[in-house]
């Protein structure tokens, strides 16, 4: 081939190149933003009651938040061996979940009040190498799908059909893992997650170590290749957002709680447990507004 047209065919070739590449960069899903959460004040959290999680509650209008620790857990149920509740959810119809842990066995439990007042419980038959411990469920936008995870360094979220609001599910009936979330990133001793999005979660987790991400007790966003069906496992990709407050009058190992997304005010709430006596005076529910 003559230089001429060599050249000729190089410079088309060039453009064509580029002209590809400019159009898959248009049709390319943008990259994940990171949120940035500014803290906006606190309540007291009560070291009883209001210890292990919270949820805000849409149905019935005008419904108080609710929260869970120790002083929550109903006599019949603890009793039974049920002795330690995690950081609830509530569906956007009124579904209300609680999960539910045992110091020992082969199943973890789900507590469900329906929008009429009545309660149910929904047990799971641990999978294969599924840990025991139960500290917090997340509930999709949707209602058909209920998020869960595991104590400890993790690389994966769980996925169930929604106890009581999804039409597969029954108190008679094992509840069934449908799905897994694949994380790229482990998280470590997460103790609450809640939905921002279809495809984006807030996590607090309790992370004693720091070694993770470069500081313990971080905020977590994750955000999801796809909304969860139960139909097929997605991938989550995790941000370190900040460290949740550590301020205390004592000094020691604080503790990372659940938190709760309140999609009608913009308000982001974690509790945050302080360390030796002061778990008593000032421990405390944060509240984070986006900007």
């Amino acid at each position: 081939m003559p230089l001429r047209a060599r050249q000729r065919c190089h410079a088309l070739l060039a453009a064509l190149v580029t002209l590809t590449a400019t159009a898959l960069l248009a049709a390319a899903p943008p990259a994940s933003a990171a949120d940035t959460w500014t803290e906006t004040g606190s309540d007291r959290a009560d070291p009883l009651t209001e210890s292990q999680g919270l949820t805000s509650v849409e149905v019935p209008a005008g419904a108080a938040n609710r929260y869970t620790g120790i002083g929550t857990i109903p006599i019949g149920v603890s009793s039974r061996g049920w002795n330690h509740v995690g950081d609830p959810d509530a569906a956007y119809d009124g579904h209300y979940i609680e999960p539910y842990q045992a110091d020992s066995g082969t199943a973890k439990m789900f507590r469900v009040q329906a929008p009429d007042g009545t309660w149910s419980e929904y047990v799971h038959t641990l999978s294969s190498g599924e840990a025991l411990n139960n500290s917090w469920v997340a509930i999709s936008p949707d209602g058909q799908w209920m998020l869960s995870g595991e104590w400890g360094t993790m690389t994966r979220l769980l996925v169930f059909p929604t106890p009581g609001v999804n039409a597969s599910t029954s108190p008679s009936a094992n509840l069934p893992q449908a799905a897994t979330v694949t994380l790229d990133h482990a998280v470590r001793d997460v103790q609450g997650c809640d939905f921002l999005s279809a495809t984006r979660l807030l996590c607090s987790s309790d992370d004693p170590a720091g070694t993770l991400f470069g500081y313990t007790k971080p905020l977590l966003q994750i955000d999801l290749s796809a909304a969860p069906t139960g139909s097929a496992n997605v991938t989550g990709h995790v941000t370190a957002l900040r460290q949740l407050p550590l301020r205390s009058s004592c000094s020691g190992g604080f503790e990372a709680e659940g938190i709760d997304y309140d999609r009608r005010t913009g308000t982001l709430r974690v509790i945050v447990v302080s360390p030796g006596f002061c778990v008593l005076t000032d421990s405390k529910t944060y509240r984070f507004t986006r900007s």
